[in-house]
């Protein structure tokens, strides 16, 4: 299998192509923190266009239990097919629906499984799938079947660090914290996706953004992402390279703020600090 060493769209340290590259090798789960908007969503679909696999996601939300990802049985319709006089309703196959796990798990090929903030759901969520994930096989008590991987899949867990995992988990995964990027990966980032935008730009705007970060009692520090997306409003509203330059701006709040700043306590923050320094002049 190719080892992973980034794509054109996708800028990846030499410590995260390590780690990507050893859990493929040691056919453990990768289990990606760090801060919202590094990236981490990204490398699974990336993962698997550069490896040329079927890729498959699994979103997790606060209502999310382990068993969806196996398998849901469908007791509700079964009645309700019972009492319509339907004939399938004697094979109760008809009312299991696969979950991203079971869709896994029968694939011909091996495929990447994007498990996506796994942290979201109950504490108890990562412990439900330790046997599964470890054995690559589950039981399906309605229908008295094993199902077993065909071909292990490469299986990618994100978590944003809102609570702490059971250590149970974590020995079965291998770890990987994506720090922030410093500056130049940050542009080189930039590049790839904007690779006509203007270098004096490029440099102005990545300053602001780094000035930005070290802010201070910031409550949330903007991200990668919303520094591209920031990068593309710039463009195109054509704003003038003058205008990142001017140090009393750049103090104060950079032009389409809206992009980086996304709750009215930094905002309001840094209003104060805008007023402060024109006071000190």
């Amino acid at each position: 299998m190719k080892k992973f060493t980034g794509t054109e769209r996708y800028v990846a340290s030499s410590e995260l192509s390590m780690a990507v590259n050893a859990s493929i090798a040691l056919q453990k789960p990768l289990l990606l923190k760090g801060e919202p908007g590094t990236g981490k969503t990204m490398l699974a679909e990336e993962l698997a266009q550069f490896l040329e696999l079927p890729l498959l996601q699994w979103h997790i939300k606060s209502t999310t239990k382990a068993q969806q990802g196996l398998y849901e049985y469908d007791a509700v319709s079964r009645l309700r097919d019972s009492q319509l006089g339907e004939d399938k309703v004697a094979d109760i196959g008809h009312y299991i629906r696969q979950g991203k796990l079971w869709q896994a798990f029968e694939h011909e090929q091996s495929v990447v499984l994007l498990i996506d903030e796994v942290d979201k759901a109950d504490i108890e969520f990562p412990n439900d799938l330790l046997l599964e994930l470890d054995r690559m096989e589950f039981y399906v008590y309605e229908t008295q079947q094993v199902v077993k991987a065909c071909c292990r899949p490469i299986v990618i867990i994100t978590s944003n660090n809102e609570k702490e995992l059971p250590d149970a988990f974590l020995r079965r995964c291998f770890f990987h914290y994506i720090n922030f990027p410093d500056k130049q990966t940050l542009q080189s980032i930039v590049e790839v996706h904007f690779p006509a935008l203007k270098t004096d730009l490029t440099q102005e705007a990545l300053e602001v953004f780094m000035e930005l970060r070290e802010v201070p009692g910031l409550k949330k520090k903007p991200s990668t992402s919303e520094l591209l997306d920031w990068l593309k409003l710039l463009m195109a509203d054509d704003i003038p390279v003058d205008i990142l330059r001017d140090k009393n701006s750049a103090n104060a709040i950079p032009p389409l703020y809206g992009a980086l700043i996304k709750n009215e306590q930094d905002v309001q923050l840094l209003e104060r600090l805008a007023f402060m320094h024109r006071r000190r002049r």
